[in-house]
């Protein structure tokens, strides 16, 4: 693997820290020049490594999330650990990682919905959903790669929501959201087991990704 070049390891520097400091200045230069000033960057060179826009912003800060899911989760940090308590750990660290910038990704969420960004939140957060699957160690390649990443999607949008106004200590009620929503999925591929073992049934997985959208609070 290349190393990445100088601008690409500098936007790695800024991205968590533009994040933390676009809760006060928005996804804007300012918030920029700020973590710049935090980090001891220069900030002509920082203005030139980070992108533009603020759809540009917030995907290089959901990228930085990214990789510090991933650095976190090493093969050790896994070990031992069953499929349901990886998922749910994926996801919760990655809230974790985003705290410091609570306000900003609610902002970033908004200017996601745009119409003219909705096809770049589309493919990130398949990537996220993507990257969650492979870090928890899916190498699956038939229908279920695609079904496992659109109902993690769902969860994990579904619980970043409640996330957002959850004002309880510790994110206590966003934790029991989470857990509820696992507890779907993991009857879901249940069913899909029973589906699959069974000719005669035709399930409809459609309606169980609806009530993981929109479930009971």
């Amino acid at each position: 693997m290349e190393s990445p070049s100088p601008l690409e390891q500098l936007r790695r520097r800024l991205a968590l820290a533009v994040g933390e400091n676009a809760v006060f200045d928005g996804w804007t230069r300012q918030a920029v020049d700020s973590a710049a000033a935090q980090l001891g960057i220069d900030p002509v060179q920082a203005r030139l490594a980070f992108p533009k826009t603020q759809a540009g912003m917030i995907d290089r800060y959901i990228q930085e999330v990214d990789r510090a899911l991933e650095a976190w989760f090493t093969p050790k940090r896994l070990q031992g650990m069953k499929i349901r308590e990886k998922i749910r750990s994926l996801i919760w660290h990655r809230l974790e990682i985003m705290g410091p910038a609570r306000e900003a990704v609610r902002r970033g969420l908004a200017i996601l919905a745009m119409p003219q960004n909705v096809p770049q939140a589309l493919r990130t957060g398949w990537r996220t959903a993507d990257l969650m699957w492979r870090i928890a160690g899916d190498t699956s390649t038939d229908f279920n790669h695609y079904t496992k990443r659109m109902t993690l999607g769902v969860v994990y949008a579904s619980t970043m929501l409640v996330w957002l106004d959850d004002q309880s200590e510790g994110w206590q009620e966003t934790a029991a959201f989470l857990d509820r929503r696992i507890d779907d999925v993991m009857k879901i591929e249940k069913l899909k087991a029973e589906w699959r073992g069974s000719s005669g049934q035709r399930l409809s997985l459609s309606r169980f990704l609806g009530r993981l959208r929109y479930p009971p609070r």
